[in-house]
């Protein structure tokens, strides 16, 4: 296996793009208390940026005009944090993923890039000129930070190595999900960051990455996503472990879940 190129690999940003940024931010700020920051306020596409307790964490942007035309509907975007931008594309590249966003460069510092992996899940790589500072023991995600970062794909195995190879993360538990095959788990610094399962051949949505928030009650935030006009995917329900899950899509259409941590 190739070493990976950098040493940061976390998920480290969460970018909405959709067609009305606007309502987009009343749905979610409503719904998960998230607060908003202007970023370029003065471009002709302004890019507003999440903040959790005053501390950026994503951004919302209008779903490019390019994109639209190549059939992309609204969605989530994780970026993953690396040392060396075009190092980490140049890898990718070898091992199959696909360039739709060249190495970038981000005003006033950092640089990023937006990739397909070879089995067409779209993923981001970030770094930062500032990068924050991360604590010495794996934090437990919090009430309103993505929690969960699951990826349906046609090949579990082969993406597992991708991401593995790429990124360095570490392989986990794995559940039998009976017919729908193997959930594996995967993580870092000993800590499950998500997991993977090969698609049915009968479910009609491409590879991607859902991602999902966590929330006090998945209960009471399902029906809060109702009456803020978005919609019930799946769910709720329990998942292996006891933590309970819903899947959901904005009123732009934007898929995401939330996520409700088992308690003792």
């Amino acid at each position: 296996m190739a070493t990976a190129v950098d040493v940061q690999r976390r998920f480290a940003w969460y970018a909405l793009m959709t067609t009305d940024p606007k309502a987009a931010q009343a749905f979610y700020t409503n719904l998960l208390g998230w607060g908003l920051q202007d970023f370029n306020a003065g471009a002709n596409e302004p890019y507003v940026m999440w903040t959790r307790s005053n501390q950026p964490f994503g951004g919302v942007m209008r779903l490019p005009e390019e994109a639209r035309k190549m059939g992309a509907p609204p969605h989530w975007l994780a970026y993953v944090d690396v040392s060396n931008v075009d190092a980490t594309v140049e890898q990718a590249k070898k091992l199959g993923a696909k360039v739709y966003v060249a190495p970038t460069d981000i005003p006033g510092g950092g640089r990023f890039a937006v990739l397909a992996d070879p089995q067409g899940a779209v993923f981001g790589v970030v770094s930062s000129a500032q990068p924050a500072p991360e604590p010495a023991e794996p934090a437990t995600p919090q009430v309103g930070e993505f929690s969960w970062h699951e990826l349906m794909t046609t090949n579990q195995s082969a993406a597992l190595d991708f991401y593995r190879t790429l990124f360095g993360w570490e392989k986990g538990e794995a559940a039998d999900m009976g017919p729908m095959g193997i959930y594996q788990m995967f993580g870092r610094r000993g800590r499950s960051l998500g997991g993977m399962f090969t698609k049915p051949p009968d479910m009609p949505a491409p590879p991607h990455w859902m991602l999902y928030i966590r929330v006090p009650d998945v209960d009471k935030a399902a029906e809060r996503v109702k009456a803020l006009g978005g919609k019930i995917l799946h769910g709720p329900t329990d998942v292996p472990g006891g933590d309970r899950i819903v899947q959901c899509a904005d009123p732009q259409s934007a898929a995401f879940a939330l996520h409700q941590v088992k308690t003792a």
